[in-house]
């Protein structure tokens, strides 16, 4: 029996290192990573038999109460300025630019209805959606394509992407806030609820507003 075979039971002959050591090194990944992390990708870079998972619940742990957390983003970790300190890294300058109307509904309907396909964001809205709203959500990283949907004509649907959670404070889209929430924020107006304009009556994005620039001037 050659010594390959001694520790076939558990698959390798050395031994993890201690948690408090995984830990360090879950920290340095994340510090470094300018995207967040899966747990599978730590897995991968840490030596074998390490868990992560655990490690990152230990981190988790560690940095509570601080200027940074370590939050879930969807289903990877990073860190994030404690949201009581936000204020800190406001820039002096105020961006009058913001999105638009449209832009803000249709990626309001692909948050709380993903996946859905165009028409259905068209159906929801009362109003035809241009393309140059879908393909500027696309650039954004805040929407991408989905699974097609088995249905004739195998039209593609929309789902948020990690990048939007991360950038609204999210951990799943489950965490959206409700419609007290939204009109609070401006996000959403005082008039009657999307749908209740027949298909092709109301107003185009075309009409509305040039939507081949996602952003307008206040």
């Amino acid at each position: 029996m050659t010594d390959d075979t001694q520790d076939e039971g558990t698959g390798t002959l050395f031994e993890a290192p201690p948690l408090a050591e995984q830990e360090r090194m879950v920290e340095a990944v994340l510090f470094a990573s300018a995207e967040p992390v899966t747990i599978a990708d730590l897995e991968a870079r840490m030596p074998h038999g390490s868990d992560a998972a655990q490690a990152v619940e230990m981190l988790q742990k560690r940095y509570e109460g601080r200027g940074v957390r370590v939050v879930r983003v969807a289903d990877a970790w990073a860190f994030r300025t404690a949201p009581d300190l936000g204020f800190l890294m406001q820039k002096e300058t105020v961006e009058t630019r913001k999105l638009s109307r449209a832009a803000i509904e249709t990626l309001a309907i692909v948050a709380y209805h993903q996946p859905c396909t165009r028409a259905e964001i068209e159906e929801i809205r009362g109003v035809s959606v241009s393309r140059g709203t879908i393909d500027q959500l696309l650039e954004m990283e805040w929407i991408r394509l989905g699974r097609r949907r088995m249905t004739p004509g195998r039209p593609v649907t929309f789902v948020v992407t990690p990048q939007f959670l991360d950038h609204f404070g999210l951990e799943n889209a489950r965490d959206l806030p409700g419609l007290k929430e939204l009109r609070a924020a401006g996000l959403l107006e005082n008039r009657p609820p999307p749908g209740t304009i027949p298909l092709g009556e109301g107003r185009d994005d075309e009409e509305d507003e040039d939507q081949t620039e996602l952003f307008e001037e206040e």
